[in-house]
């Protein structure tokens, strides 16, 4: 799974032929997922949904999973136009997401480059120097650094198993066999090309659809 593909397989997005898109982007915890939806939600002027923010309410405390369905339910019909999902949740959700997604982005950065990235924003967040995971939800030096429900310690332990479950649905539905999953690793050129493809991309369609008087994304 190594090269760019980018520019070998067409375009960035797949969409649904109609100009909408529906994209999921999973990966391990700090590959990059909630950056990267914030990058495309302003690139492509969609809704971006991060599923750890409804997930998780003040002091860590768990949604019930039906009220988590419910919700998330709820942000995914918000705009017509389609919108942009960062996080697994598997579990919770099954396929309520990635089934209705007409994009899966996989990020698969290496580890050694994305762990220091984890680490660096997980201390501003017990300073306060940078965003909460979700509103009322704060790091502490025990649930960091002594516990096993630590950020840093599911990124490690879940890092193989998130490339060895998404490298399975890769071979199945990857963009190289004509489906929907895209993998976006190596050090970093590759996304950066891959974005400025989207941003190309959402351009031209911005371009088109002007010239049509039907409106469509705003860039």
């Amino acid at each position: 799974m190594s090269g760019n593909n980018v520019v070998s397989l067409g375009r960035p997005l797949i969409g649904d032929g109609q100009g909408r898109y529906r994209i999921h982007i999973v990966g391990n915890s700090g590959a990059g997922k909630s950056t990267l939806a914030r990058e495309l939600s302003a690139i492509l002027n969609l809704p971006c949904i991060l599923l750890d923010t409804i997930y998780w309410r003040p002091g860590w405390k768990q949604s019930p999973a039906d009220e988590f369905r419910t919700a998330v339910r709820a942000a995914l019909a918000q705009d017509p136009r389609g919108w942009i999902v960062d996080g697994n949740f598997t579990a919770k959700l099954g396929g309520m997401v990635s089934d209705s997604a007409t994009d899966i982005i996989w990020l698969d950065p290496p580890l050694v480059l994305y762990f220091p990235r984890l680490c660096w924003r997980t201390l501003l967040r017990l300073f306060g120097a940078a965003p909460q995971c979700s509103a009322g939800c704060e790091e502490s030096v025990r649930e960091v650094f002594l516990s096993r429900d630590s950020i840093l310690w599911w990124c490690l332990s879940n890092h193989w198993f998130v490339r060895k479950r998404e490298t399975e649905r890769y071979r199945i539905d990857g963009v190289h066999v004509g489906g929907k999953s895209r993998r976006l690793g190596g050090w970093g050129s590759e996304l950066a090309t891959w974005k400025q493809a989207v941003h190309e991309m959402a351009l031209v369609e911005a371009e088109r659809r002007g010239s049509q008087g039907d409106g469509g994304l705003e860039i």
